[in-house]
């Protein structure tokens, strides 16, 4: 799938369209993603602040997306785990960047060559209009080779 269509149906989404969650990137060799949450009247909690599982949810698919992509369809990659840590309450529009590089992709390579699962954290900061991070996420991704079918 064209990344520019992946990211027009994931801002489509009910989950992400309804919760103020827009997708502004994916890179075209799934190596880059950045995701935006606006501040609408609907994500606010009690305190006037982004509603934590939106937070959360602005970050989950992306690892796994990246990787999927990147990797190709003789992988296995699926999360795992996932944590957030809230440093700071977030107002208006906050943003996550993802960064898949070679180097990362080869160590998944490498990790799952045999055949073996590999199991690998990846951090990724929410951060707010002047660059302050509101939370830290972490995700942890299950990547294994497909096995042969004979």
């Amino acid at each position: 799938m064209k990344a520019s269509t992946l990211r027009h149906g994931l801002n489509l989404w009910p989950p992400f369209l309804f919760s103020g969650i827009h997708v502004a990137a994916i890179a075209p060799d799934y190596r880059h993603a950045a995701v935006e949450l606006r501040m609408r009247p609907w994500n606010r909690n009690y305190v006037g602040t982004h509603f934590g599982g939106s937070l959360f949810a602005m970050t989950d698919p992306f690892w796994m997306l990246l990787a999927l992509q990147a990797l190709g369809k003789d992988y296995i990659v699926w999360d795992r785990a996932g944590s957030i840590e809230f440093v700071k309450p977030g107002r208006g529009t906050v943003r996550a960047e993802f960064a898949l590089d070679e180097t990362i992709l080869d160590e998944l390579r490498a990790a799952t060559a045999g055949g073996e699962k590999y199991l690998r954290w990846f951090d990724t900061d929410v951060v707010d209009g002047d660059g302050e991070v509101v939370a830290k996420i972490r995700k942890q991704l299950y990547v294994r080779r497909k096995r042969d079918k004979r």
